[in-house]
């Protein structure tokens, strides 16, 4: 079995999250300070390593193998949520640059090469998986004018941060032959159910919509209630409903959240005259996922009907298709699963977003999960265990050695 060094990847893990630390939390949005000096850390760790390190064109940091192919590329991202936690992505980026380390130190693994990433904003801080899109030949001009809450297009950051006219890392065909992530489960399945790993099956699909209603801004003391146009009285009729309307088209893992939603002009003695709520939905069926799209247009439409207010739908960016893991690569981990921890791992589906979604189109793809405390995630209380940190760590490098080993 490859030997990971626990207290190393532990030690490494710990030293990450102190850059933008928050009390117990972490807070690193891409192409920040605090972001950017992180992945000049990460690049000198990967060059420790004996990789050929750099931070791209976009801001990934991308460590190579000096062994010739075939080459796994293993990582995950190193930005966070506005109000993070410690684990999520940097436990696969960490995972990744151990595994290189341990392949390197155990003649079994010398010559095998793994190929290490750290991507940007996954997180969608401007884009969502703005690095592995550029990675795999996905970054459109348009892409590039995806803007933050501030207004900063991906291509200003680039070059606030400098990055302007650097090489991006791309997927080689001759090299690469597929991708392995691993992942803190951000549910609480594995925890509940008493398992240390879970061998991803697939990664549900994600559809965004903003909805806007558009009234008449008046006086909220002198306007008589039937002749106002009260915006905000149309999106929490808007919520209301559309719960009830998701709910009877909803499957088993169908989620929906109004995340964040606008008043304006936001006093309190003003009737608002607009309102916008932004609508995400997840399902593993595309056709669902379609259903439940137009579903909300109809309950805009009728809410603009009732309340006399207009009602405007758009997507907020292109759906996010659902996607199957590799099943060959889901062999090796399942068996890696057995040897190390028998009978404690489960096959089972993401309910979260992840890089996968855009590389699985393009390469063979596989995630290992493990168990989040309390099903916590996208919050300072995030955590996992150390003893399935390192577990995580053990199976996923098996897993890579028993892939490339073929």
């Amino acid at each position: 079995m490859v030997e990971i060094n626990g207290k190393r990847l532990l030690s490494d893990l710990h030293r990450l999250r102190d850059f933008g630390r928050t009390g117990d939390g972490v807070v690193r949005t891409s192409f920040s300070d605090i972001d950017m000096a992180a992945r000049e850390w990460l690049r000198k760790r990967f060059a420790d390593a004996g990789l050929a390190a750099a931070i791209d064109g976009v801001g990934n940091v991308f460590g190579t193998s000096p062994n010739p192919g075939p080459a796994l590329v293993l990582g995950s991202h190193s930005d966070t949520q506005p109000r993070g936690g410690w684990l999520d992505g940097t436990l696969g980026v960490i995972y990744a640059l151990e595994i290189a380390r341990a392949f390197a130190e155990d003649p079994g693994t010398r010559d095998l090469a793994v190929d290490v990433v750290a991507w940007i904003d996954e997180e969608g801080t401007y884009t969502s998986c703005l690095g592995s899109q550029s990675f795999v030949g996905d970054l459109s001009d348009e892409v590039l004018e995806h803007a933050n809450d501030g207004g900063e297009t991906v291509a200003q950051a680039i070059a606030r941060v400098g990055l302007t006219g650097v090489a991006r890392a791309a997927l080689d065909p001759g090299r690469h032959v597929g991708y392995l992530e691993a992942h803190i489960e951000q549910g609480p399945y594995l925890e509940e159910l008493g398992d240390q790993i879970g061998v991803v099956t697939s990664i549900v699909g994600i559809r965004s919509t903003e909805v806007e209603f558009i009234g008449d801004q008046n006086h909220a003391g002198t306007t008589p209630m039937n002749r106002r146009r009260d915006a905000g009285v149309a999106m929490f009729e808007f919520a209301v409903r559309l719960r009830e309307r998701f709910t009877a088209i909803a499957g088993p893992t169908t989620v929906w959240t109004i995340g964040q939603v606008r008043l304006e002009p936001g006093a309190a003695s003003i009737i608002p005259g607009f309102a916008a709520a932004h609508v995400q939905y997840r399902d593993p069926e595309d056709e669902r996922l379609a259903a439940l799209e137009d579903a909300l247009a109809g309950v805009a439409a009728d809410v603009a009907a009732a309340t006399g207010v207009e009602a405007r739908v758009r997507r907020e960016r292109d759906p996010i298709l659902p996607c199957d893991m590799d099943a060959g690569f889901r062999r090796h981990i399942a068996a890696a699963a057995e040897r190390i921890v028998p009978g404690g791992w489960r096959e089972m589906p993401s309910a979260a977003g992840h890089d996968p979604m855009v590389i699985s189109h393009h390469l063979p793809c596989a995630m290992v999960f493990i168990p989040s405390i309390g099903g916590v995630s996208h919050d300072f209380a995030e955590d996992s265990l150390e003893a399935d940190i390192v577990v995580g760590c053990e199976v996923m490098a098996e897993a890579a050695a028993s892939i490339l080993r073929g």
